[in-house]
């Protein structure tokens, strides 16, 4: 069965977008656009998965709000 993951994408200084998985502390990629970057994302969900190491699953992600200030 599929599990669904949370992440936050953003846009660095140089164009690129990089996407870290929410509840994978350190699972994170990068990539020049949206689709290809989606792809790696997943890519990098089951590599990180598929590690012997102990896997910490956060599941405690609240949501994402913008504020003005």
């Amino acid at each position: 069965m599929a599990r669904k993951y949370t992440i936050i994408i953003e846009k660095d200084e140089e164009g690129w977008l990089t996407s870290e998985v929410v509840e994978l502390p350190g699972c994170h990629t990068q990539a020049k656009n949206l689709d290809q970057l989606i792809e790696r994302t997943k890519e990098a969900i089951k590599a990180y998965l598929e590690t012997d190491e102990d896997i910490e699953i956060n599941e405690e992600f609240v949501g994402v709000q913008q504020i003005e200030v």
